[in-house]
């Protein structure tokens, strides 16, 4: 038997929760073949099998263990058995089921599957291997089940219920840190939010216009948030109180933009970072955040990709959000909040006009940046965007 350990996934974490065996009890996996999720207080990871074999669960899912726990055996010994008798009857049975479970679906697919009711036996993965992706989730149908199974299925299923019941359920460790770290960040800083309004015109416009070249020639779409990720660069530099923190009684100004991209996952919100944002192109941020949020939401990022960040963007507006506060990720100074865009009437030369306007909000650290620093930084992203040409020239 070949132990299966907890293995360490960062200085400060002492344990974590078993999210989800990806493999089952009693099944044949491969070496280095992914068979459970584990989640930290910062991010969800994989344990993959250190041998081929026949897998051995000792630790149930949803339990916290601690750094180091044995979790599961392999049986190397086990793996030419399970499959060796071919002449046997029941062989070909066997084989089939090896080949169905293919079909492991990684943790945000299983979370899309399971509020869809749908069996991971039923889709067929597009993945390594076969594994169900969160786009191969996001595309299955839901079946039509006869009324006498409908009445068997959990009430998780009918999430958008009503009854007297009640469920509970633990904390995960990722709930339980963003929660922490939010109270916290309202709690030591002196944080006020600053509001704004763009005029996406210019910017949907030069979308418009240059969306097939720029994604024939980058491999990419052109979206808002890479423009409003160059934008706040551009506006960091000219007021660099906005990317520094407080440490001590020291206030350190960073001469560089270490950007963060809230993304919503399954299991809360992450922020990965866009290293040096700065110094990179425009199809460079699209491709980034395309690689992180992918990675995100397979629960793939590593804690390096979500820390030591010096300013983060959040965007509400793909959730139909008009207006918000966002809240700080400390140790950061500030957040800049993205909105939806509506088409609104506004005043341009005299006249009322219908233009698509996006609210924006910058929550701040009132004790490291003074008001007039705020509304002059948001104001400079706003006119960075009414003006995209401005981006190019550094103005």
């Amino acid at each position: 038997m070949i132990d299966v350990k907890v293995p360490s996934v960062g200085e400060s974490i002492s344990e974590v929760t078993i999210a989800t065996w990806l493999k089952k009890d009693g099944e044949s996996v491969k070496l280095d073949e992914a068979i459970c999720s584990i989640e930290s207080d910062k991010a969800t990871l994989e344990i993959a099998a250190p041998k081929a074999g026949v897998l051995k669960v000792l630790v149930k899912e949803g339990e916290t263990v601690a750094i180091g726990t044995l979790v599961a055996q392999v049986d190397e010994t086990a793996a030419a058995s399970a499959v060796a008798p071919k002449a046997a009857p029941e062989a070909p049975q066997a084989v089939k089921k090896l080949d169905e479970n293919k079909n492991y679906p990684s943790p945000a697919a299983s979370k899309i599957l399971s509020e869809k009711g749908v069996d991971p036996a039923q889709v067929q993965g597009s993945g390594k291997d076969g594994r169900i992706t969160k786009e191969d989730a996001l595309q299955a149908k839901t079946s039509s089940a006869p009324v006498s199974e409908i009445k068997q299925m959990t009430q998780e299923t009918f999430s958008s219920s009503f009854s007297r019941e009640t469920k509970r359920e633990k904390m995960s460790g990722l709930r339980k840190t963003i929660a922490t770290r939010l109270v916290n960040a309202k709690n030591t800083t002196a944080m006020l939010t600053t509001f704004n309004e763009v005029d996406m015109s210019a910017v949907m416009e030069l979308r418009k216009k240059y969306k097939d070249a720029f994604k024939e020639k980058h491999g990419v779409g052109l979206g808002f948030m890479s423009l409003f990720t160059k934008a706040c660069t551009v506006a960091l530099k000219n007021y660099p109180a906005v990317n520094a923190m407080i440490d001590g009684q020291e206030i350190v100004y960073h001469r560089y933009a270490d950007v963060g991209v809230a993304v919503s996952t399954p299991k809360g919100l992450v922020v990965p970072v866009l290293r040096n944002a700065e110094s990179m192109s425009l199809a460079q941020i699209e491709s980034k955040i395309i690689e992180l949020a992918t990675k995100a939401r397979d629960g793939k990022l590593t804690l390096e990709e979500m820390q030591n960040g010096t300013f983060t963007i959040t965007n509400g507006g793909i959730f139909g959000s008009m207006l918000s506060t966002p809240i700080i990720n400390a140790p950061q100074s500030a957040i800049l909040g993205m909105h939806n865009i509506v088409e609104r009437p506004v005043a341009v030369n005299g006249q009322v006009v219908i233009r698509p306007i996006m609210y924006v909000a910058l929550s701040y650290d009132h004790r490291i940046i003074d008001g007039r620093e705020s509304v002059s930084f948001l104001k400079n992203v706003k006119e960075l965007l009414e003006d995209p040409s401005r981006l190019l020239l550094d103005l």
